[in-house]
């Protein structure tokens, strides 16, 4: 998995920014404890948010438990992703990144996501929660097989 999260990292960045850009390293990077550490015991993450396919119920995947699952579930079958956030709002202890998440799948598919993901974090810099909203049946309309 390449690295794709580009940031301006001499400019200090409000820590919901520096957690979101650690968030997207450690998925590029493949690094399931990297990105487990990121979260607070208690984080949550809701991708997308709401009942899908990957949370029937639409609660979220809970605490680091809930989290690793979802990786398993999810990223872990991803060969490659690339994050463009074209744009990227922090106030308070949440930022809410605007951009487009492309995923390579095994097969020579690519996938394009296009969200915005909101982090919150808690005064540790511990990500407490990830809230992707996108929509299924958009990003679906974008798969396609690419020459490898």
């Amino acid at each position: 998995m390449g690295i794709s999260v580009s940031w301006d990292s001499e400019a200090e960045q409000p820590p919901a920014r520096q957690a979101a850009w650690r968030s997207m390293n450690a998925v590029c990077a493949g690094d399931k404890a990297g990105w487990l550490a990121l979260f607070a015991a208690d984080g949550v993450v809701e991708d997308p948010v709401g009942p899908s396919m990957f949370d029937a119920e639409g609660k979220g995947h809970h605490g680091h438990e809930g989290i690793a699952a979802f990786w398993d579930a999810t990223i872990a079958n991803v060969e490659r992703f690339e994050f463009e956030i074209r744009d990227s709002h922090a106030a308070g202890d949440e930022v809410a990144n605007v951009g487009t998440i492309t995923t390579y799948l095994p097969g020579g598919y690519r996938v394009d996501t296009d969200g915005v993901f909101v982090y919150r974090v808690g005064e540790d810099g511990l990500i407490r929660s990830m809230r992707a909203f996108w929509e299924t049946e958009r990003a679906m309309a974008t798969a396609r097989q690419v020459p490898e």
